[in-house]
């Protein structure tokens, strides 16, 4: 049985060889690297969070108040981190988190704009699934085919026109995503001081706009197409992106809108996740969206209480995810699966499919030895009494 910390092996062995890896080893390494790639603009647009960013680095330090309890001759030669989610078994607890500009990011071959299939290929040579954002570059049809064996989600930020979601949903459907993920905290843009800086935004701009321009239902509501008059379709996006009114009272409506497994994005509440499963939802995901869109509590205090209210039904996590070991404590606090953000996000602009897939065979190298060397063989050993609470 391989276990992916051979990735870690492999460096050494291709040293012997001359050859170090063309890409850094963590994740200061590939902010730092994507930030040399990316202009001032969008690398704010993707660094910055809420407010005085205070949420988005408590999420980070909230790892840090956890500590891990070794065991020894445990046995744990080999490794299992795999998951069962929905009725399938996926190799590994990571999944790539959606990020709404990651069509722009790519700048592997010079050539910015299609980052979302890059990220695509990624989950294709690694087995880890990826959630697409509606806010894609190309259109969702053009991505999935990329994802090749390996499922990808699609999340729905709901749009304030009903026809408009169903018909994303129902283009999901057909283009072969296992799931629906809705995000509940971006009805509209929180206070970022960094964006607002720069007085920009790249939606605003037209980027990443490629599921409305193409959506049958988007276009009817225009005057003109997109391609004759591209700025009167990105204020009709403007107008139609988010929300305020959605409510408890339309679960039912977005329950009814798909067969396929349906996930709130946003819940970190023990009572809204309560509601969430009594209205018939299929997962739920413990997230403050990294921090960028409202101050809070860091994500992962959020997370046992979430874990316990829901009794059984995954729960899917993000959040200030930064390294192999944050992904086992994450999974130690009851996650089913753990999402990361910037960092393959990093590595889509380091590299395209290959920077973003290093990323990861870091990660679950990380997270492979992490366990082994502690003394745990499989994920479903990583429960909460295998962790320490750090005085701060």
């Amino acid at each position: 049985m391989a276990n992916f910390s051979d990735f870690n092996i492999g460096v050494y062995l291709n040293g012997l060889f001359g050859t170090p890896p063309a890409f850094p080893m963590e994740y200061a390494g590939w902010e730092a690297a994507a930030r040399e790639k990316l202009d001032d603009v969008l690398y704010d647009y993707v660094a910055g969070g809420a407010g005085d960013e205070a949420t988005q680095d408590g999420n980070v330090a909230a790892f840090g108040r956890w500590g891990i309890a070794p065991r020894m001759l445990a046995g744990a030669a080999e490794r299992d981190l795999s998951v069962e989610l929905f009725g399938r078994r996926y190799p590994t607890p990571l999944f790539m988190a959606p990020i709404g500009v990651v069509g722009i990011m790519d700048a592997a071959d010079g050539t910015p704009g299609h980052g979302d299939q890059e990220v695509a290929r990624a989950a294709a040579a690694s087995g880890v699934p990826a959630v697409m954002s509606t806010l894609m570059q190309d259109p969702m049809e053009e991505v999935a085919p990329e994802l090749g064996e390996t499922p990808g989600f699609f999340q729905l930020y709901t749009p304030n026109d009903r026809e408009l979601a169903e018909s994303f949903v129902r283009r999901a459907e057909a283009a072969g995503y296992a799931g629906i993920v809705v995000t509940l905290d971006t009805w509209t843009l929180g206070w970022r001081p960094r964006d607002l800086r720069h007085a920009s935004m790249p939606q605003l701009q037209g980027k990443c706009l490629a599921n409305y321009t193409s959506d049958p239902v988007f276009r009817s509501r225009l005057e003109k197409t997109p391609e004759e008059d591209p700025g009167a379709a990105t204020l009709a996006w403007a107008m139609t992106f988010g929300n305020p009114g959605l409510s408890w009272d339309d679960l039912s409506w977005l329950r009814e809108m798909t067969d396929l497994p349906l996930l709130l994005k946003g819940i970190c509440h023990p009572d809204d996740v309560r509601r969430a499963k009594d209205g018939g939802v299929d997962g739920i995901y413990c997230s403050n969206h990294g921090g960028r869109q409202a101050a809070s509590a860091p994500a992962l205090d959020f997370l046992p209480d979430v874990v316990t209210a829901a009794d059984g039904m995954p729960v899917l996590f993000d959040s200030g995810v930064r390294s192999g070991v944050d992904v086992v404590k994450a999974l130690a606090l009851g996650a089913t699966a753990v999402g990361v953000g910037r960092p393959y996000g990093w590595g889509i602009s380091m590299g395209g499919a290959d920077g973003a897939q290093h990323v990861l065979q870091c990660l679950l190298a990380e997270a492979d030895l992490t366990m082994g060397l502690n003394g745990y063989a499989s994920v479903a050993e990583l429960t909460r009494d295998i962790l320490v609470r750090i005085p701060s």
